[in-house]
């Protein structure tokens, strides 16, 4: 299933619905159970908090009737951020050509990390497909992206095994990592990673159920539709369970958190000679079977 979060841009100052994006229409799923006189979470954090029964009355809301009023066009919806993640676990040199970029031009290791290199970022940095990049002059003037496959976590993982990593796994989406490469402090990522809208999220999450490999996904990044980065998650130097595994070792990982699993290279500050966003510029991410995230850089002064 791919679930969503939408506004109809017929109806002014719409709250904001939960939705499955399917056949090429969005169904609102609000809609559905009350027509079928179901009980459902409202949104998609609580669908993901609730788990298995959640998913299971949505895929009998989708197998019976479908009235007018809750089937939109995609061109009648604006679609937002998927839900608001408790935590957000960026994961540092993950593909080994990025790292060797990185030592090139970020000053990092040129030696491949033994373990994930993991910083954070703040919910408050999350933002939706359409919604605009912040470019703040007076912050930085290395403002660069990064697209990577976002894991969403779905049950409650401390001290879970590589084996039993994909049992914790919600579904997957797009994050594009943000940064402001002239921010980092003494080695510290925070704030380079962690300001207002350095997280593009979205635009859906697909059920794990309809991925059926993660580490074998196409993912691409274009800047003014010129393509930046071209990778393959199959490239990851530490791989999904891995992740988990390393993350949930120490800190709990609860449903509706979400794992930033890395950027393939091809990152701005890489480029000979380097090249950074600027106000006008459109970042499209996109990840196969799950979609594009498209966002605006827009000046924040």
């Amino acid at each position: 299933m791919r679930f969503l979060t939408f506004t109809t841009t017929t109806t002014a100052d719409a709250a904001p619905r939960l939705g499955v994006e399917t056949g090429g229409h969005i169904l609102d799923l609000a809609a559905l159970a009350e027509h079928a006189g179901a009980e459902l979470p409202l949104d998609l954090l609580g669908i993901v908090r609730t788990g298995p029964d959640a998913l299971e009355t949505v895929r009998r809301l989708l197998a019976g009737d479908r009235p007018a009023h809750a089937v939109h066009r995609t061109e009648d919806v604006r679609i937002g951020a998927p839900f608001r993640p408790g935590k957000i676990i960026g994961v540092g040199l993950n593909y080994v050509e990025h790292v060797e970029e990185s030592s090139r031009s970020l000053d990092t290791d040129k030696e491949l990390p033994p373990r994930p290199v993991l910083f954070s970022k703040p919910a408050t940095a999350v933002t939706g497909p359409g919604a605009p990049i912040l470019h703040n002059a007076d912050l930085t003037t290395q403002l660069d992206w990064e697209c990577e496959l976002a894991v969403v976590i779905g049950r409650t993982a401390f001290r879970v095994s590589e084996e039993d990593a994909y049992d914790h796994v919600f579904g997957f989406s797009i994050v594009n990592d943000i940064s402001a490469r002239d921010q980092r402090r003494s080695g510290q990522w925070f704030f380079s990673k962690g300001q207002d809208s350095y997280a593009p999220f979205g635009p859906v999450v697909v059920t794990a159920d309809a991925i059926p490999d993660p580490m074998a996904l196409d993912l691409s990044l274009r800047v003014n539709g010129v393509t930046k980065q071209k990778s393959n998650t199959r490239h990851m130097l530490f791989p999904i369970a891995r992740l988990i595994a390393d993350i949930s070792s120490g800190v709990t990982l609860e449903p509706g958190d979400v794992i930033a699993t890395g950027s393939p290279s091809g990152v701005g500050a890489g480029m000979v000679p380097p090249e950074f966003l600027a106000p006008g510029d459109m970042v499209e991410a996109t990840v196969e079977l799950i979609g594009t995230l498209a966002n605006p850089v827009v000046d924040a002064r």
